[in-house]
């Protein structure tokens, strides 16, 4: 029988504005949970959201001390969707990733919410070969101290995610449509999980006291080289490239030429992350049964035309 706690009815989503922050949003809609979701840039995320009921969308900058007691005043839980990529400049993951989770665990201490989720990354570790992965690390540790025995914390770590909206299969999908893709990485493996998946995993910890204080790591059901990654998305978007994959010198050169363009499709750090297997070390989490969705009986529904409002109009019930 599941153990759950007392009356969640208010929850912050920070990153609630995000590819995976939309999903997540939407089932705890459809949960009945009010949402209030901070975000510098509310008409560019509105969308969606502001379909959902009860989501309040604000405009707020969580990365000031009074933007983020702001945002979690009158929630009973937080959850922290925060993260980013690419770094603009050097430092920018150790504050991101690092330092920031710290801070948004003192604000739920301060306003006596007791209930925190957090969103790491797979291969996250103080000795990871990548900044990214390291400073994933240093923030899960930073939550904890700060949570201490007066917030119950659960830690989240999935392998690349994809969906509609990714920003992983839709990439390489997109670049597929050349005749050749000269690929970086070629055969590290990735477990990817699907977007729904991660977020059902999420609500479903969210009042379960078996997953207070543990951490999970998500994986899809099959685990693929990240050239056959390429050619099932390309071939679902109806292409069909010869893929070349880069020795370790040549990948270094075309990881430095990528992050210097805007917008950057890999980095340096990026290619180290890719040192280790991005592959889950157990099973799917018996919790949050049933398993997760394949990768193959999703692609099929990510690059055809539809409409991208449909899916919130059906967990809004309109």
């Amino acid at each position: 029988m599941t153990t759950r706690t007392k009356n969640i009815q208010t929850v912050c989503v920070i990153g609630g504005g995000g590819f995976v922050g939309h999903y997540l949003c939407s089932q705890l809609a459809a949960a009945g949970y009010r949402l209030r979701v901070p975000t510098r840039h509310r008409e560019r995320v509105k969308q969606g959201l502001l379909e959902l009921p009860a989501a309040e969308v604000f405009d707020c900058n969580v990365m000031t001390e009074a933007g983020l007691a702001a945002a979690v005043h009158g929630c009973d839980a937080v959850i922290n969707l925060v993260g980013i990529l690419h770094e603009r400049r050097r430092g920018d993951f150790d504050r991101v990733h690092g330092e920031f989770p710290g801070k948004v665990v003192e604000a739920c201490r301060r306003n006596g919410i007791h209930r925190y989720l957090h969103m790491s990354a797979l291969g996250a570790a103080p000795d990871a070969p990548s900044r990214y992965l390291r400073s994933r690390a240093a923030g899960e540790a930073a939550a904890r101290k700060a949570a201490g025995n007066e917030v119950a914390m659960t830690v989240f770590r999935p392998s690349v995610i994809f969906g509609v909206g990714d920003s992983f299969l839709t990439l390489f999908a997109g670049l597929a449509a050349l005749p050749l893709v000269p690929l970086a990485g070629a055969d590290v493996e990735f477990q990817p999980v699907w977007v729904e998946d991660v977020a059902r995993a999420m609500a479903a910890s969210l009042e379960n006291a078996e997953t207070f204080g543990q951490t999970y790591e998500l994986g899809g059901p099959q685990v693929f080289r990240l050239r056959d990654l390429v050619r099932k998305s390309a071939q679902a978007a109806g292409h069909d490239p010869a893929i070349v994959g880069l020795p370790g010198p040549v990948a270094y050169l075309q990881a430095l030429v990528f992050e210097h363009l805007p917008g950057p499709i890999m980095t340096r750090d990026n290619l180290a992350s890719m040192q280790v297997a991005n592959v889950a070390r157990g099973s799917w989490p018996e919790v949050f049964a049933p398993g997760p969705q394949g990768l193959d009986a999703v692609l099929p529904t990510m690059f055809g035309n539809r409409d991208p409002m449909d899916r919130y109009r059906r967990r809004a019930a309109r």
